[in-house]
């Protein structure tokens, strides 16, 4: 398991508020933006981020000065929830932990899709939050294959991308999308 202390740390320019009124309404715009961006795109409403969130638009541009500093709030906030998601199933069996997991990383990877054009993946904190993101699935992933459950013949690379090409179609329901996901696993699973 990947403890926090063991954890890559994203290097990030995004501070969270110390208070705790102050960190519940970053959180919530947080949710709020994310929401919005996997909808509506990039150029959603800060105005309907803030309103969703139940703050003041003043709220939003303290926390987020301009929409490029939201996004990259959104993406790294992504990958730090697939890492502490890595830590939280590392218990389970190998099999289950990695497809709990999975699931968790095809809501990023719909996320990651709607503001993909807008990150700058050149900077050593996108480089540092992929790599946070490795480093927590992989354990994962190989656990699974060495117990036997996932093909050794796949890499954990591979798995990603099969799974990031699922986000990119459309599905009726999030019940349809995890029946395509089930699907596509049971070519990863060694019966």
């Amino acid at each position: 398991m990947v403890s926090e202390q063991s954890r890559p740390a994203l290097q990030v320019d995004v501070r969270r508020p110390q208070r705790a009124d102050a960190r519940r309404n970053f959180d919530a715009l947080l949710v709020a933006a994310r929401d919005a961006f996997a909808t509506k795109g990039v150029e959603a409403s800060l105005e309907d981020i803030a309103r969703q969130a139940g703050v003041g638009i003043g709220t939003l541009y303290r926390n987020f000065p301009n929409r490029q500093d939201l996004l990259n709030a959104v993406y790294f906030g992504e990958i730090e929830e697939l890492c502490i998601a890595a830590e939280k199933v590392a218990d389970l069996p190998p099999w289950d932990a990695l497809t709990t997991w999975l699931h968790r990383f095809v809501e990023y990877a719909a996320t990651k899709r709607a503001i993909w054009e807008s990150l700058n993946r050149e900077t050593e904190s996108f480089k540092a939050a992929r790599a946070a993101m490795y480093a927590a699935g992989t354990p994962l992933f190989e656990r699974a294959q060495e117990a036997g459950e996932a093909r050794k013949d796949v890499s954990f690379d591979d798995l990603l991308r099969m799974v990031s090409g699922l986000t990119a179609a459309g599905f009726v329901d999030q019940a349809q999308r995890d029946r395509v996901l089930t699907i596509a696993l049971d070519g990863v699973r060694v019966r």
